[in-house]
């Protein structure tokens, strides 16, 4: 019984970490796309840093 119980806690947390995986990439992407958004219509005027740090 407990090494039934052990795998199915292990199978838990291998899904639990492919989804969390997987959000991370999908906030990754969507950063990366206003990164580029923002570098491509950054004002014309300023000194070429669209950010503030």
């Amino acid at each position: 019984m407990v090494p039934l119980l052990l795998v199915l806690l292990l199978i838990l947390i291998l899904f639990g970490a492919g989804f969390a995986v997987k959000i991370l990439w999908w906030i990754a992407i969507a950063v990366l796309v206003l990164w580029l958004i923002g570098f491509v219509a950054r004002p014309k005027g300023s000194s070429g840093r669209w950010y503030r740090w």
